[in-house]
């Protein structure tokens, strides 16, 4: 595929290298040129830096890869460009706040709703946004378990081949009015983790029955 990444930190890090080895077409773009093309080059296998326009043109995908309060200037760039236009928009941010986990939007709505909003005609697929960047850097990290909701098939489908790529089992668990529950579990493991707890010791362990035949 060709992926376009939103974002020069972490997670455009660690994913990016994830389907670099993949062997997809990856365009690395932020605010920074010159902290993109410097990703690009940690990165290697032909991933290139660009603009935000040249990035999203023509992609199969698109990693939102930053901040919660850098969405909207990085996709007023896209959408100035007019590029995210039935894109697969794949939203791994976490709209809480820092330490405590709480969400920051008023109820009833999410932070998928809210990009949707900003990039209307993209269709956006919330996933990622449980598993720190740093599981993706590990070698042999395996055996995650990634949720995503979205309300596009098609996108729902593309998202799930990268989440094979990257090394972990794709969970779809319905359509995008799903992504105030799973930013609010993020919130939850965000919050253990600050008060010193491990979240692993906070979810009941319940054993999966064997699918009938």
């Amino acid at each position: 595929m060709r992926i376009g990444i939103l974002g020069t930190g972490m997670m455009a890090a660690a994913l990016g290298g994830r389907w670099a080895v993949a062997g997809h077409d990856i365009a690395v773009a932020g605010r920074s040129p010159d902290k993109a093309r410097a990703l690009a080059a940690e990165l290697g296998r032909g991933v290139r830096a660009t603009t935000v326009a040249e990035a999203t043109v023509g992609a199969d995908a698109v990693l939102l890869a930053v901040a919660f309060d850098g969405v909207e200037e990085i996709l007023r760039d896209a959408e100035s460009a007019g590029t995210l236009a039935g894109t697969t928009l794949i939203d791994p941010t976490n709209a809480v706040e820092h330490g405590v986990g709480l969400h920051r939007l008023p109820t009833g709505t999410s932070a998928a709703r809210h990009i949707a909003g900003l990039a209307p005609g993209a269709h956006v697929v919330k996933a990622f946004h449980l598993l720190p960047a740093t599981h993706w850097t590990e070698p042999t990290a395996i055996g995650a378990t990634v949720p995503i909701c979205g309300d596009d098939l098609g996108a729902l489908r593309v998202t799930e081949t990268l989440i094979r790529d990257a090394g972990a089992e794709p969970a779809v668990l319905g359509g995008l009015d799903r992504a105030r529950q799973l930013e609010e579990a993020a919130g939850f493991v965000i919050g253990l983790v600050f008060q010193g707890f491990d979240p692993r010791t906070a979810v009941p362990h319940v054993r999966v029955a064997a699918p009938t035949v």
